[in-house]
């Protein structure tokens, strides 16, 4: 689109230079000329708008239209629940006074074209602006949903008197990947529903679609179990924190503790879903589980009661999954995360376990001995197939960090036996850590993955290891693996570990604006992108968090 209107530009220049060439005698001063070039260039780029995250195709009409006062929506009945959405958004972003109606002469139209499934797919959709209107057309609802929020980026105030103005334009879009993750870890530090909230908005707007939701950490359990509460009433509550940075003895002296009860992750599952986010629960096993631990000390390997951890980093403590009890909690526990989540993936962790206590368990030790596992990371990967067979039996699919795959990750690991068994292949593997050569070797053993390499994704990382343009510039698929297994890259996740975001202000700062560079990233097409007109329009973005209160990093 650039690139058209740039020729554009190019054939005004040389139509009025000849002119003035031509015709001396008019006086017309080169001056003069390149001023009005210039001016109308300006003008035409402003109208010509950008959005974030860029579409596949977007053809600027170079005209602005004026809203109505009152904007009329319609909407089929199945898209009700969008058109309410739509009224609200005008009404919250730009003080429009709008409604829905029944007529199909509506200023604002949504609708639904199956046929245009094969086309676009079930997230695509056309938005056409011109002087007869506004039309949205998706195959499915979330197609119209993401239709609209292109057009909250076209819609601007008049620079002069009251009003609104949009861009003419045509957009055909569609979403390179299909899993598109943003990763929110509360076992570190509890945030709450409204700050749980902002960010699903923001990812609503930026039309990322997983809301990936770390529940259970070493030093909090953020989610109530019916059948055992001290999980969320013991595990949920630390007597301190540590303060500084990983090396830091320093610690707040504060007490940190909270919670999810149930009817409050069935109201932000419910939040979510109007805002076409699927949300996928984290419940980590066997590492990261000193919480758990703390709550109910049989679930470890010595059996010996521990407090919740208040410092941070790789903890000692595991589960005992040679322990039938053990097991017989997990699963408890998963069923009732299966009843309350209607996601189809279930994510189980895996990652940062480390083997020692096993290594030093008889007991342990024995089991492994008749199972013939001469690896603790083969007793890792037969107790995970144990739970992808629970899970898959229930409809659901298990998904984890790539550490489940048995490779050497760790440096506290690199001393144990290699792992001989093989990873369960309906297994969704996050990738997160190693050498990228592992990526591709997943690929080509078959497994989905979700690209989530730290080096690129990680949001506690701050801006000099991160910048924007380097979280820009990630790409999920590796350059060198063959095109036929690229469709097993499911997409990316990035990821907000809570280690050192102990305020809502800290969350937001590490996470705006490079949250808009990886949901590029997860939805635009690669020859689409363009960093430079990325960071311009980054502007609008900019302007609507300071609004709402979010504050933005870099």
């Amino acid at each position: 689109m650039r690139s058209k209107l740039a020729h554009i530009f190019k054939k005004r220049y040389l139509l009025l230079y000849s002119i003035c060439n031509d015709n001396p005698s008019k006086k017309i001063e080169m001056k003069y000329l390149l001023t009005v070039f210039v001016f109308s260039s300006l003008i035409i780029d402003s109208i010509a708008q950008r959005i974030i995250p860029q579409p596949l195709l977007l053809e600027s009409k170079n005209a602005a239209i004026d809203l109505p006062d009152l904007t009329g929506v319609y909407a089929e009945k199945v898209l009700k629940p969008e058109a309410d959405y739509l009224v609200k958004v005008l009404g919250d972003d730009f003080g429009a006074h709008s409604t829905t109606n029944k007529s199909k002469t509506s200023y604002i139209k949504l609708l639904i074209d199956v046929s245009k499934k094969a086309d676009l797919g079930l997230e695509g959709y056309e938005l056409t602006v011109n002087n007869n209107g506004i039309v949205i057309i998706g195959a499915d609802r979330s197609g119209v949903f993401y239709g609209i929020q292109s057009l909250r980026q076209l819609i601007h105030k008049k620079e002069t008197g009251a009003g609104l103005t949009v861009a003419a334009v045509y957009v055909k879009d569609k979403p390179r990947f299909g899993w598109r993750s943003f990763m929110l870890d509360e076992g570190r530090y509890f945030k709450g529903a409204p700050a749980v909230k902002v960010l699903l908005d923001e990812m609503a707007s930026l039309k990322m679609n997983i809301f990936q939701w770390h529940l259970t950490e070493d030093q909090g359990w953020r989610l109530a179990i019916n059948k055992y509460p001290l999980l969320a009433k013991t595990g949920g509550k630390r007597d301190s924190t540590q303060i500084g940075d990983w090396n830091s003895k320093i610690y707040d002296g504060k007490s940190h503790e909270g919670f999810y009860s149930k009817d409050e992750i069935r109201e932000i599952i419910r939040y979510a879903a109007s805002l076409h986010i699927k949300i996928v629960p984290e419940i980590e096993m066997p590492g990261h589980s000193s919480a758990a631990i703390a709550a109910y000390p049989w679930l470890g390997v010595t059996k010996k009661p521990i407090s919740v951890p208040t410092s941070f980093g790789v903890k000692y403590d595991i589960f005992d999954v040679t322990d039938p009890k053990v097991i017989t909690f997990l699963h408890d526990v998963l069923n009732e995360v299966i009843a309350l989540f209607p996601s189809d993936v279930i994510h189980i962790g895996g990652d940062e376990v480390k083997y020692d206590q096993w290594m030093a368990s008889p007991t342990v030790q024995a089991y492994m001995k008749a199972h013939n596992l001469t690896s603790p990371a083969d007793l890792q990967i037969a107790f995970t197939n144990d739970i992808s067979n629970f899970l898959s039996a229930k409809g659901k699919r298990m998904m984890g960090w790539n550490d489940i795959l048995g490779a050497k990750l760790h440096e506290y690991n690199t001393e144990m036996p290699p792992a001989s068994g093989k990873l369960s292949p309906k297994t969704i593997v996050q990738f997160w850590k190693g050498d990228p050569s592992l990526i591709n070797d997943a690929l080509r053993k078959g497994y989905d993955m979700v690209n989530s390499y730290h080096v690129y994704t990680y949001l506690d990382y701050d801006y000099k290891t991160i910048p924007l343009q380097k979280a820009y510039d990630f790409d999920p698929v590796p350059t060198d693996i063959e095109e036929k297994y690229q469709k097993q890259v499911l997409g990316l996740g990035t990821q907000m570990w809570g280690e050192w975001i102990p305020t809502d202000a800290d969350m937001y700062r590490q996470t705006f604006p490079r949250i808009a560079a990886y949901a590029e990233v997860g939805w635009t097409a690669k020859s689409q992108k363009n960093y430079e007109q990325f960071v311009k329009q980054l502007d609008v973005f900019k302007k609507h968090w300071q609004q709402k209160g979010i504050t933005v990093g870099e």
